[in-house]
């Protein structure tokens, strides 16, 4: 969590360069998140309008004497209506001839911090808002950036999301046609903000896609670029994100399945000749027939007989589809256990009950030593005990500092020990095998995210 060799490009990436990296003819999932009224709703209900991706109807619904709150297409639920905030997270969908896009709007409240964890999980991308008139840009030295810009940018990265974009929002606010003396403070304060980020990135081994300067009321650089706006010179918003490339498979790994549903065909049936097809999501590497595989937690192995893919029909699989999997025999696996590639393992996952992790604390009650959770890997439910809190981290100066618990949002480095042993992987290695959640065992809240070490 600490400084890291990894450097900050503030520029986005090229086509083809983005080839490289990952597909970027895939749907991009990605995620708005950042401080509370930052304008995060108000960027998503923009990118859909000037994308020309709603309906008249739809427009005239969160129109409101003739102008169009934005900020309503995403925001549903009647509390977040009332309050004009998000609370939960919400998923929108539009494409451009360039590209489609799954759109994450994540709350700002430190309150809902788990729901922006739970979108960021799954994210190819994240954009993290700025509100540029909330910050004292002003000042001489670095400013300061706003908690929950740094508590979001430092999950965001966390969780492996691979590009992330900062846009600085609300610079037209700054100045007024009206007031001369007002000009030219957009370009300043950008600029004052840009190398606030660029540090704060540096300090926290954060690579930046983008810096991009937004007005998402109005629309500057979000969907049409604004040329020498603020003294940027770059793409808008949705060109860099046609051309980020999502996260590519775990394929390098070797194969590993976690069991969600277990299927059981009549003796007649011409797909399994009777036996029982196990489905679920192929996690890492791939699986093909004659691939020998073993069984967590019981040990045992057997041959992969049959592999469907999502549409019932035979063939090889690759990490991050579904697949139903047919055995060579009949053995004892049901939802929870892992089907792991058995030749390698013993090298790759070795089975352990102790584990060290980083945690997002997410419960309203502080994490302490001793308390007992249930802890989901995969699909399976283990009991784990917190056995000791190594330290928490100051999301202001990024300093590591030794504490008895993790106060709820706070993020800190902590080690369990399991009631069974789980094939632990690094989070860095696999995003699926390095991750667990923690819940409650009274209330059945989810309290916390861990990302193995």
């Amino acid at each position: 969590m600490g400084t890291s060799e990894m450097t900050t490009a503030t520029t986005t990436l090229s086509p083809s360069a983005s080839a490289e990296h990952g597909d970027i003819s895939s749907a991009l999932r990605f995620i708005t998140c950042g401080s509370v009224d930052d304008g995060k709703s108000t960027l998503i209900g923009r990118l859909l309008v000037d994308s020309r991706s709603v309906l008249l109807d739809q427009l005239a619904n969160v129109s409101k004497s003739g102008e169009a709150d934005l900020a309503l297409f995403t925001d549903g639920l009647s509390a977040e209506r009332e309050q004009g905030i998000t609370i939960d997270v919400a998923y929108r969908y539009f494409a451009t001839p360039a590209r489609k896009f799954i759109i994450g709007d994540a709350p700002g409240h430190e309150q809902y911090t788990r729901n922006m964890v739970t979108a960021a999980s799954s994210a190819h991308a994240a954009v993290v808002l700025v509100d540029a008139t909330k910050l004292k840009w002003q000042t001489e030295g670095v400013l300061d950036l706003l908690p929950q810009t740094r508590r979001h940018s430092l999950l965001v990265n966390l969780l492996r999301v691979p590009g992330i974009v900062f846009a600085v929002n609300k610079l037209d606010a700054l100045e007024s046609a009206d007031k001369p003396e007002t000009l030219g403070n957009a370009a300043k304060a950008f600029q004052k903000i840009k190398e606030a980020l660029e540090q704060f990135a540096k300090d926290a081994g954060i690579t930046i896609t983008a810096i991009v300067p937004i007005s998402a009321l109005k629309g500057d650089n979000v969907v049409h670029a604004s040329a020498g706006w603020c003294g940027y010179t770059g793409p808008s918003l949705l060109t860099i994100l046609e051309q980020l490339p999502v996260t590519a498979p775990e394929t390098e790994v070797p194969f590993a399945f976690p069991v969600q549903w277990v299927e059981k065909f009549s003796a007649s049936s011409d797909t399994s000749q009777g036996r029982r097809v196990f489905w679920g999501r192929v996690a890492t590497g791939s699986v093909q027939p004659g691939q020998q595989i073993s069984i967590l937690p019981s040990g045992q192995t057997a041959t992969v007989a049959q592999v469907l893919n999502h549409a019932r029909v035979p063939g090889n699989v690759l990490a991050g589809h579904g697949a139903g999997i047919i055995l060579d025999r009949e053995v004892d696996v049901s939802r929870g256990d892992w089907l792991l590639a058995a030749v390698d393992a013993p090298k790759h996952f070795e089975p352990t009950r102790e584990i060290s992790a980083t945690v997002a604390w997410m419960d309203d009650e502080p994490l302490v030593a001793g308390r007992v959770y249930w802890a989901l890997h995969g699909h399976r439910w283990i009991k784990a005990k917190i056995k000791r809190i190594v330290h928490s981290l100051d999301i202001n100066t990024l300093e590591e500092h030794e504490a008895t618990q993790i106060l709820p949002n706070a993020i800190g480095h902590i080690e369990l020990a399991l009631q069974e042993a789980i094939a632990a992987v690094p989070y860095k290695t696999s995003r699926v095998l390095g991750s667990l959640i923690l819940v409650d065992t009274a209330s059945h809240k989810t309290s916390g995210a861990l990302l193995l070490n």
